[in-house]
């Protein structure tokens, strides 16, 4: 029996930022939300070639990673001989997800020191998200949320679906402040089917209630794929001048003096976003933090592998179906 498999390698810098990937700035000149999701698929396409994921192709959500205990009869060779890992043909209940885009519209999702905002960054990702796993035949639809559920897409596989539900993502939100725990808690209880929820947030709430909301969805039997979404000002806080910053879901305003208050910020972000993904990660979920600078094809193979590696979460063994 094979051994154990380690984790797929983390993305080197020249994938991060390798040729061929479209700037977020120049992507967000394209106005429909369908376009800019085709271009950053057919880009990632083309560049998938050319990184540390080449073999990890669309066809991996046809797999998943071997874990100790799986039959080694199931074991598929030729893929092992391209991508020298080891991996299972999935069963036909382990395919065609069913999967949930969840996109945060609160107040602070507003917020863009460039040309991107971080609303505009998640609704591209998550419709580029949802038209990659249309491709792929499976199921896919979309809550957006505030304070509560604001746009509910439940998921389908039809002509015409993803049209719908990008033309849904265009809607601008009113921009009410967050609560994570209630529409997340919603939307499992509504879907007792297991599913894979991909959300996109700041996620600019105390860290326990984001174990509470990750960690609802992962006990109700759901996979779970979080993409924290930030400004690069809010992790690097390169302010310059003082001046009012105003709470964006609060709106209260406070002086501020960047050259003396940088040190102490940059502290407790950085505490509060180790909090954020420790909550993520301990709930089961798998975690990524993302700036709005960042090419969106790089959310794909964040994506791609999350799914590979999803064997290892807790879910249904495929039973012995006489299968050789």
């Amino acid at each position: 029996m094979p051994p154990a498999v380690p984790s797929p390698p983390r993305q080197s810098p020249q994938a991060r930022t390798g040729p061929g990937f479209a700037d977020p700035a120049a992507l967000m000149r394209i106005k429909s939300l369908q376009l800019r999701a085709r271009a950053v698929v057919e880009g990632f396409d083309r560049g998938i070639h050319r990184s540390p994921y080449h073999g990890f192709s669309v066809e991996f959500s046809e797999y998943r990673e071997y874990t100790p205990g799986d039959d080694p009869r199931y074991l598929d060779w030729r893929l092992f001989a391209r991508s020298d890992r080891y991996y299972i043909k999935k069963f036909e209940d382990e395919t065609n997800l069913r999967c949930h885009m969840v996109v945060d519209a609160s107040r602070s999702m507003g917020y863009g020191s460039g040309a991107v905002s971080k609303w505009e960054y998640a609704r591209t990702a998550a419709a580029t998200v949802a038209y990659f796993l249309s491709r792929q035949r499976d199921a896919v639809g979309l809550v957006t949320f505030e304070d509560r559920i604001v746009e509910l897409v439940p998921p389908r596989v039809r002509p015409g679906h993803l049209a719908h539900l990008t033309a849904v993502l265009q809607r601008e939100p009113q921009g009410r402040a967050t609560d994570l725990t209630g529409p997340l808690d919603e939307m499992g209880a509504a879907n007792p089917r297991r599913g894979l929820f991909v959300l996109f947030s700041d996620l600019l709430v105390p860290a326990p209630a984001v174990r509470t909301a990750v960690g609802n969805l992962r006990a109700a039997g759901h996979e779970v794929i979080v993409f924290r979404v930030l400004d690069p000002q809010e992790v690097r806080f390169e302010f310059s001048a003082p001046g009012l910053f105003r709470d964006a879901e609060t709106g209260r305003e406070v002086f501020v003096d960047p050259r003396t208050a940088a040190r102490e910020y940059r502290t407790r972000f950085e505490a509060h976003a180790a909090d954020v993904r420790q909550a993520c990660v301990s709930a089961g979920a798998d975690f990524e933090q993302v700036t709005t600078d960042r090419p969106l094809e790089l959310v794909l193979f964040d994506l791609l592998r999350a799914r590979a590696q999803s064997g290892r979460a807790p879910a249904r063994r495929p039973q012995n179906r006489g299968r050789s």
